[in-house]
């Protein structure tokens, strides 16, 4: 069990509650909710719970999109080659597929390539203008990379290639865009489209849907996996993309996902966002970190079912060996931070290793961030240069802490909460001591402190199962829409708790007058305190328990507070 997390209990609005209460027919808690999730007119609060297909935004609102339709239409009726280039993750292949899929629509059997991670790495690399020209390329378009590409679409652009650019990354140079042809991407000065925070393969999307004149709602549960996999913000038009496609992927028609899910053994399962973070994205997201992202593009593009069982298979063993990998890693990540972190000095961690796997540091950077509470930075040492991966806390902009300390870095891009760079041997302290001088500046006691954000304190009165129904209208939850957590103090035990498989700990709980059920996973070592405290206060997520066909009403667990 982590340690506690600092409590951050949102301040009721009983104003705002009482007006969306009765414009809306909600109830003052389910009002409050919105509230906290800034949403604060009656407006506003029906587009986002009624978040349908009806509601995507025209994508030919995106500044270049008439450009680039233009562009796939001429080379379509010149039968000339288009290429897609993509990321290796799970965001860039599910672009590169929904993309391919609707070239084929149009008549163009478009090539594609996915650079290697480790050979060749993020973006638009040194070897896409000799493979463009030996394979005669006309028109390249990438997906969910190539903002940052300026140098590799120059030269593309030099051998007449017309270059149409699709990302959402933000730009490491704000002067100049690349000279692309056709440029669509939200977070670019000039972007007309009203939603920033789509993913790669959202932004592929949106081109797709201009291209086929169509909403291709049979491509959302792509569209969603990868826009939860790349852990965007679930508001705007990821809300709709997330909440449509979900039900796509529950019953989805690709072969490969539905091989991916037997495998895993979610299939016939209602998928969740959880389902898609720990199950489906890992395991896609494996192949490009130990063997190649073909694989799995391969899978979700497969037409066989022989074939899609036989690279699922491929697949799940790829995972295992990643977790192994994985857990290597962070055991002597773990044992240099101990050794060579001063957390009193140290606000970031920027830690290095000869041989470590760079496929899986991007992981092992985010387990450390998270069990540290520190920006964590992990380097793989190499005689040229070498590479990292980072990923931040809540209140520090990873991305830009990047941009100020780029004199000490050969490339870099992401996000900012998750990073890649490419550093020479010799700058690596020179950069550890200058992130750090920044994160000082920016960083205070409070932001290196893991909090956890309340919705509301209740009591157990409030508590109902019509509650949870109305909990449920809130989902898919994800980031920018957590689910609600609840605080409720000064409570008693009323049994003797279980502890069961899993580490899950099991008991009844009290407020003198209501008693309910609670659940805790991976809070079996908390029994005996449990045993021993006179009162406690409670953090949980009320739900209905669906157990061997048996409805009931449960409190699941997120911290415990003993008195």
């Amino acid at each position: 069990m982590p340690a506690h997390k600092i409590l951050k209990i949102a301040t009721p609005d009983a104003p705002l509650q009482n007006l969306l209460s009765s414009r809306l027919g909600i109830s003052r808690i389910f009002a409050q909710l919105l509230i906290n999730r800034g949403i604060t007119n009656p407006e506003e609060a029906r587009k986002f719970l009624d978040a349908d297909a009806s509601g995507f935004l025209d994508p030919y609102s995106f500044t270049d999109m008439r450009r680039a339709v233009e562009l796939v239409k001429k080379a379509a009726a010149a039968k000339e080659k288009v290429m897609v280039f993509g990321d290796y993750d799970v965001d860039g292949i599910t672009a590169v597929a929904i993309l391919k899929n609707t070239l084929k629509r149009l008549g163009i059997d478009a090539l594609h390539y996915i650079p290697h991670r480790i050979k060749e790495g993020y973006g638009l690399t040194k070897n896409i203008l000799r493979s463009a020209l030996e394979r005669q390329v006309k028109l390249l378009i990438t997906v969910d990379c190539g903002i940052n590409s300026r140098r590799e679409i120059e030269d593309l652009r030099k051998h007449n290639i017309e270059v149409i650019l699709t990302d959402h990354h933000e730009q490491i140079t704000l002067e100049q865009l690349p000279s692309a042809s056709a440029i669509l991407n939200p977070k670019v000065k000039n972007s007309n489209y009203k939603y920033r925070d789509l993913a790669g393969v959202g932004v592929a999307y949106k081109f797709c849907q201009a291209l086929a004149a169509d909403d291709l709602e049979d491509y959302l549960d792509l569209v969603a996996l990868g826009t939860i996999a790349d852990v965007v913000p679930l508001t705007g038009e990821n809300r709709i993309i997330v909440r449509e496609g979900l039900k796509n992927l529950t019953h989805t028609r690709n072969m490969g996902l539905e091989a991916l899910m037997e495998s895993s053994g979610i299939k016939g399962k209602n998928i969740t966002p959880t389902f898609v973070s720990y199950i489906l994205a890992p395991r896609l997201n494996a192949s490009g970190r130990m063997a190649t992202a073909d694989i799995a593009l391969e899978l979700l593009l497969s037409g066989n079912k022989d074939r899609a069982d036989e690279l699922a298979a491929l697949i799940e063993n790829h995972n295992r060996q990643r977790q192994k990998v994985e857990n290597s890693i962070l055991e002597e990540a773990e044992a240099i931070i101990d050794k060579e972190i001063n957390f009193k000095e140290h606000k970031v961690i920027v830690i290095a290793k000869e041989d470590w796997h760079q496929g899986v540091l991007g992981i092992v950077a985010s387990k450390l961030a998270d069990r540290f509470y520190r920006p964590t930075i992990l380097i793989s040492l190499d005689e040229d240069l070498c590479k990292g991966s980072g990923r931040s806390i809540k209140n520090f902009h990873l991305f830009d802490a990047l941009l100020g300390c780029r004199e000490f870095l050969d490339s870099f891009g992401g996000h900012s909460h998750a990073v890649g760079l490419l550093i020479a041997k010799d700058n690596i302290a020179q950069f550890k001591h200058s992130i750090n001088r920044l994160a000082k500046e920016k960083l205070l006691l409070e932001d290196l402190l893991p909090s956890i954000e309340i919705d509301m304190e209740l009591g157990f009165s409030d508590l109902s199962e019509k509650l949870t129904e109305e909990l449920a209208i809130l989902e898919p939850f994800g980031t920018g829409n957590a689910e609600p957590l609840f605080y409720t103090p000064h409570l008693t035990l009323k049994n003797t708790p279980q502890a069961l498989g899993k580490d899950t700990l099991k008991f009844w709980v009290t407020d003198g007058s209501i008693t309910y059920q609670a659940i805790g996973f991976g809070m079996a070592s908390l029994c005996p305190n449990l045993l021993n405290a006179a009162s406690f206060d409670l953090v949980y997520s009320p739900r209905m328990d669906n157990w061997q066909g048996e409805s009931s009403f449960i409190l699941e667990v997120e911290d415990i507070f003993f008195k």
